[in-house]
């Protein structure tokens, strides 16, 4: 049973499956798991074993149904499960009970999966950290200290201490990307628009908002994908007319790929212990045969940056209560809202007129055409998902905080700069492990590949997960 642990979810559904272990068998023995680690890393915040284990009893007395046949999972707190609270970590929805389940959810169930409880978010899924003031603070299980990252930081901690098999995130600004990184993990942001978000969220908003997606963490590549395969595709009002056919990787090995490879940027530069192990890589891939360039896109960078912010917090700007966003309306007028920080960036997105929205847009399109151009040249983009590796705990105000990069304090918000590579024109990446700093902490790539190129992103994932590294578990799990 200790196996189970660590295991893919594709492994455990094909043990339940042949009827090595049953559904019940399983879940019992996660739950068990996340009832003796779960108190010091606080991962997992909503638990729903009786409803869990009802449904583990009905699968095991069913004939097997489902590529996620009895696997124990949890999802991001942010999605809807009929029954239980989704919060987005505020305390003014701490009694918002959710009456149906988000549409990814349902899928995630009629592939025969069992879903026990819900991870941890900070408030309104909006910090590399999760911390809120109804569940309190998620620990990274490689060092209690930091923070396994954020907005799906309660996902991967459950995922990295394997109090689970499998998790459903979320990410518009690395909340994917960040907490699979920061905790050795894989996880997947999906081209936008690919999956249906609908039920995640905490009112009665139905339309996905701009940027965010919504895709897999899990401890192996051929997890990503089935879980891509589970939850991908229109909702039901599209699904009249369209449907989804993502490319295959026609590539079959490394030496097959032609990669680009950015280490750090001038304007948002990267911490050393995290370049290393990419530059290892790089190496490696080279000596595979792969076709290797330290080459990135045409793009001014420091514009990238900020037009990413204000798109993301113009799709985030509805959360603004009237009184606040007057407040930020006022304020913007007085300021210089051309200036390319993060704060800044964050008030004009927060106030953005529709017409200027159009016009950021139209822009942000244009270089959708200077990244596809790009993919004509290079199969995959390789880059870091963050400038540091996990950080420990910040519990001073979002402007007072800083990052250590390189020995030098830089502004906390620049860590999103890595979530704008490919994020703000829509395109997917997949995060892979790909070492230890001297500290031993986790260090992961990310795989930026071409619009719905997804299955190539998993697939490069897949062949470093076989040749390069797999997921570990941290010391002591």
């Amino acid at each position: 049973m200790t196996e189970l642990a660590f295991l893919p979810a594709i492994a455990i559904a094909d043990k339940i499956r042949g009827r090595e272990i049953g559904c019940l068998e399983a879940l019992d023995y996660f739950i068990a798991r996340t009832e003796k680690h779960n108190p010091a890393i606080n991962a997992i915040v909503v638990k729903d074993y009786d409803r869990a284990r009802s449904r583990a009893r009905q699968l095991d007395g069913a004939a097997p149904a489902g590529p996620l046949y009895g696997v124990p999972m949890t999802v991001k707190e942010a999605f809807n499960l009929a029954g239980t609270p989704t919060t987005f970590g505020l305390p003014q929805f701490r009694d918002n009970i959710a009456t149906h389940n988000a549409t990814a959810v349902d899928r995630l169930l009629a592939a025969g999966a069992i879903i026990f409880g819900k991870t941890n978010v900070p408030p309104w899924l909006s910090d590399g950290q999760s911390d809120n003031p109804i569940h309190g603070r998620t620990n990274n299980p490689w060092d209690l200290a930091r923070t396994p990252g954020g907005s799906s930081g309660g996902s991967s901690a459950a995922l990295a201490a394997g109090m689970t098999a499998l998790e459903l995130g979320s990410d518009i600004a690395s909340s994917i990307r960040n907490p699979a990184h920061f905790c050795g993990l894989f996880g997947l942001k999906t081209t936008f628009g690919i999956c249906p978000g609908r039920g995640h969220a905490v009112n009665e908003d139905v339309q996905d908002a701009d940027i965010n997606v919504i895709g897999p963490l899990a401890r192996s590549a051929d997890d990503l994908a089935l879980a891509l395969s589970v939850i991908a595709g229109p909702d039901p009002t599209a699904a009249r007319a369209w449907r989804l056919a993502l490319p295959p990787c026609a590539k079959q090995a490394l030496k097959e790929f032609r990669v680009a490879v950015v280490l750090s940027d001038d304007a948002f530069e990267v911490d050393e212990s995290v370049q290393a192990p990419l530059r290892a890589l790089a190496d490696f891939l080279a000596r595979e045969g792969a076709a290797v360039r330290f080459e990135r896109p045409d793009i001014d960078t420091r514009r990238l940056f900020q037009l990413n912010v204000t798109l993301v917090r113009a799709a985030t700007a509805t959360r603004l209560s009237d009184a606040e966003y007057a407040a930020a309306a006022a304020r913007a007028k007085t300021l210089d809202l051309g200036k390319p920080d993060y704060g800044t960036a964050t008030l004009r997105g927060n106030t953005l007129s529709h017409r200027d929205w159009l016009t950021l847009n139209n822009e942000r399109h244009r270089l959708r055409r200077v990244w596809n151009e790009f993919f004509q040249r290079f199969d995959v983009l390789l880059c870091p998902p963050t400038p540091t590796p996990a950080f420990p705990h910040k519990a001073e105000p979002f402007p007072e905080r800083t990052l250590t990069v390189n020995g030098k304090q830089l502004p906390y918000g620049d860590q999103t700069f890595w979530a704008a590579y490919g994020g703000t024109t829509y395109h997917p990446a997949a995060i892979a492990p790909i070492g230890l700093t001297q500290g031993g902490l986790p260090v992961g790539v990310q795989i930026i590949g071409a619009q719905y190129a997804d299955l190539t992103c998993i697939h490069f994932a897949r062949l470093l997960e076989r040749q390069y590294r797999a997921f570990t578990p941290p010391p002591g799990y």
